[in-house]
C-alpha cells in the first residue's frame, strides 16, 4: 500500500479530534433530551390526568339518588358544557353498585378497583382508538364513574416540547461543531507547518526547524514536539559529523602507513637479494601493525562517542582487572626491556564502571608508557590506591615526562615531543583515555612522577559508598 493510499484511508488528526469531541456531545445531548422528554411527558400526563379526575368528580357530584334509583341530573347541554374539550373526544359512563349502566356509553367497562382505592387511571382501546380513562368510585350512594378521552392533546404537547427544545439545541450543536473544527484547525496549523517544513527538506539538510513554527504553536504539546524534533536533528547532525570525522581521519591517517607499505613492497619486488626482501618485509609488517593500531584507536573513539546512551555501569573489582591487563603486557615489556610491575594490586578494590572501558584506558596508558617512557633503565609501574573519596588507578614511568599539560595531550591528534621524535602513533591514546574517563564519571590527569622524573597518568574513580565509609 502506498503512502498516498494510506493517507486517503486514514482520517486527518483534526477530523478525529472533532469526531471525538462532537460525537460525545451529540450522544450526551440525545440522552439528555430523552430524559427531559420522559420527565416532561410524565408531568404533562399528570396534569391531564388531574384535569380528567376533576371532571370525573364534577360528573359524580351531579349523580342523584331517588326512590326510582340513581340518575344523572344534567341536561345534554349541561353535560356538553361540563365535558367540553376543543381537541379531544370525551366519553363517560355511570354504573350503580350492581354494575348496571345509569348514564353514558354502555360500552365503557368499569374496571375492578383495588381494595381501598378511590380512583384509578388506565389506558384502553375504545372503538379502535387509544383512550386514557379514570375510574372514580363513590359511596352513599354507591356508584362508579368512568371518564375517558382521546390522547391527541398529550401527543401534540409532547411534539411541541420536542420541537421547541430540540431544534434550538441542534442549532447550538451545529454551531459548536463548526467552532470546534475551526479552533482545532487553528491549533493544529503549527503541526501542519512542521510537517510541511520536514517534507520539503533535502535528506542532507539537518538544520533545526525554524523557531517561528515552534514558538507560534498555541499548545505546549506541539511546541514540545518541535523542540524534540530539533533536538533529534541536532543529535543526528552530531552523529553524522562524527562519522564523517571518523571516515576522514581514517582516510587521512592511513594514507601514510599504506603509502609506506606500498613503497616498501615496490622496492622489494625490484630487488633480487633475499636480505633486502626480509628487511622490507619487516618494514611492511611494522607498517601494518601501526595501521592496525591506528584503526583500533579510531574505532575505540567512535564507540566512545556513541556509547554514552547504552552504557551500563556495574561493580568492577579494579585490582583484579588491573592485574589481568598487566599480565597481558608482560611479554611486550620484556621484549622492550622495560621493568613492568604493580603496586597496591593485592587489596580488592571495587568501583562502579564498565570493564571494557577500564581495560581500554589502562591498555592505552601502558602502551604509551612502554612506547614513550624511554630511559636508561626503563621502569613502568601500575599503581592502585584508595583515598578518602576516590580510587586512583595510575601508570608511572621514569621516562622524559612531558612539557605540555593534560589539556593539550588529551586532545585528539596532539602528540608530545617524544611522540613526534619517535614518529609513532597519531595522538589518539590519551584522547581515548580522557573520553573513557568522562563516560565513567572519572577524572584523568597527567602529572610529573613522584621521583621528579617521568610521568604519572592517573584516573580517579569516585569511591563506592560502602568503601568510602569503611575508609
Amino acid at each position: 500500500m502506498t503512502l498516498a493510499g494510506s493517507a486517503a484511508i486514514k482520517p486527518s488528526l483534526r477530523t478525529r479530534l472533532a469526531r471525538h469531541v462532537v460525537l460525545p456531545l451529540v450522544l450526551t445531548w440525545a440522552l439528555g433530551t430523552a430524559v427531559v422528554m420522559g420527565v416532561a411527558n410524565h408531568f404533562a400526563g399528570e396534569a391531564f390526568d388531574r384535569a380528567m379526575l376533576d371532571d370525573a368528580y364534577a360528573l359524580a357530584a351531579n349523580v342523584k339518588d331517588s326512590q326510582a334509583g340513581l340518575s344523572l341530573g344534567l341536561t345534554p347541554r349541561e353535560m356538553g358544557n361540563l365535558l367540553y374539550d376543543q381537541t379531544e373526544s370525551v366519553y363517560f359512563a355511570v354504573f350503580n353498585a350492581q354494575g348496571a349502566l345509569v348514564a353514558g356509553h354502555g360500552a365503557l367497562k368499569a374496571p375492578v378497583l383495588p381494595q381501598g382505592a378511590v380512583y384509578q387511571f388506565d389506558d384502553i382501546f375504545f372503538q379502535g382508538r387509544p383512550l386514557r380513562t379514570v375510574t372514580l368510585r363513590r359511596g352513599q350512594p354507591d356508584f362508579t364513574v368512568v371518564l375517558a378521552q382521546t390522547t391527541i392533546s398529550r401527543r401534540q404537547l409532547l411534539h411541541r416540547l420536542l420541537v421547541y427544545s430540540a431544534v434550538p439545541q441542534v442549532l447550538l450543536l451545529l454551531s459548536l461543531a463548526w467552532w470546534l473544527r475551526r479552533v482545532i484547525q487553528r491549533d493544529l496549523d503549527p503541526l501542519a507547518q512542521l510537517q510541511q517544513a520536514v517534507d520539503q527538506r533535502d535528506a542532507s539538510d539537518l538544520a533545526p526547524v525554524p523557531q517561528a513554527i515552534t514558538s507560534g504553536a498555541t499548545t505546549r504539546d506541539v511546541e514540545r514536539l518541535g523542540l524534540a524534533l530539533n533536538s533529534m536533528l541536532l543529535r543526528l547532525e552530531q552523529s553524522i559529523a562524527a562519522q564523517r570525522e571518523f571516515a576522514g581521519n581514517v582516510a587521512h591517517e592511513l594514507r601514510t602507513p599504506l603509502a609506506g607499505i606500498r613503497a616498501q613492497a615496490g622496492y622489494a619486488l625490484g630487488q633480487a637479494d633475499a636480505a633486502v626482501w626480509r628487511e622490507q618485509l619487516q618494514g611492511i609488517a611494522q607498517g601494518e601493525r601501526r595501521a592496525s593500531h591506528l584503526v583500533d584507536q579510531l574505532l575505540a573513539l567512535a564507540r566512545a562517542d556513541e556509547g554514552s546512551a547504552g552504557l551500563r555501569l556495574s561493580d568492577v573489582v579494579l585490582s583484579e582487572l588491573a592485574c589481568g591487563v598487566l599480565l597481558r603486557f608482560m611479554a611486550k615489556a620484556d621484549a622492550a626491556g622495560v621493568d613492568l610491575g604493580g603496586d597496591g594490586l593485592d587489596e580488592p578494590i571495587v568501583v562502579r564502571g564498565d570493564p571494557g572501558l577500564i581495560e581500554g584506558m589502562l591498555g592505552n596508558l601502558l602502551d604509551n608508557a612502554l612506547r614513550y617512557g624511554v630511559a636508561e633503565h626503563p621502569r613502568v609501574t601500575v599503581g592502585l590506591r584508595r583515598g578518602a573519596d576516590a580510587v586512583v588507578l595510575s601508570v608511572n614511568d621514569n621516562g622524559p615526562g612531558i612539557e605540555q599539560g593534560a589539556g593539550e595531550l588529551g586532545r585528539r591528534w596532539v602528540q608530545g615531543a617524544a611522540g613526534q621524535k619517535l614518529g609513532q602513533g597519531a595522538g589518539l591514546g590519551l584522547a581515548i583515555v580522557s573520553r573513557y574517563a568522562e563516560l565513567l564519571g572519572a577524572s584523568f590527569t597527567l602529572e610529573p612522577a613522584a621521583e621528579g622524573r617521568g610521568l604519572c597518568a592517573a584516573v580517579s574513580f569516585p569511591a563506592a559508598a560502602d568503601q568510602a565509609s569503611a575508609g
